[in-house]
């Protein structure tokens, strides 16, 4: 028991102390929000001001790209 607890704690330091790992977690957490922003304003009954504002600018670039390519 005291070999895992020695090992799951050099671990967690291991951890605390790698930066990079906490880079990819600040990305995890800003994905999951802007998943939530979209799910939020296309989902079922996407309706008021964030999926208007979404839709007019989706379509605004779309537009754009369209354009661009012809």
């Amino acid at each position: 028991m005291l070999k895992y607890y020695i090992a799951t704690t050099e671990a967690l330091k291991r951890l605390r102390n790698n930066e990079d790992g906490v880079v990819s977690f600040e990305y995890v957490i800003v994905a999951a929000c802007i998943v939530a922003a979209v799910a939020a304003a296309f989902g079922s009954g996407g309706t008021g001001p964030i999926f208007t504002a979404l839709s007019g600018a989706i379509s605004s670039v779309a537009s754009k790209v369209t354009a661009a390519v012809a």
